[in-house]
């Protein structure tokens, strides 16, 4: 499986989808975040996000990972 990654301001955020193939909706969202200086956050899961479709869990995880960015970044607070 293929993760999907963007950059935003200056930051690069990893989708990180675990399958869990026995439920109905069987991807969990979450992301990875790497700072300009290459430390990687670990893996920032989405509570009770769960997807069917592969793709959207992708999409979703990585606007959250920009949600995060923008929050440590804009209000200052240690989002990841």
């Amino acid at each position: 499986m293929q993760s999907l990654h963007c950059d935003y301001r200056d930051y690069t955020i990893t989708a990180s989808v675990m399958p869990h193939p026995d439920s109905p909706l069987p991807y969990a969202a979450g992301c990875l975040i790497t700072d300009p200086a290459g430390n990687t956050s670990r893996r920032i899961s989405m509570p009770m996000k769960f997807f069917a479709d592969l793709e959207n869990a992708q999409h979703v995880s990585l606007a959250h990972g920009r949600a995060l960015v923008d929050q440590q970044l804009d209000e200052g607070s240690k989002a990841f």
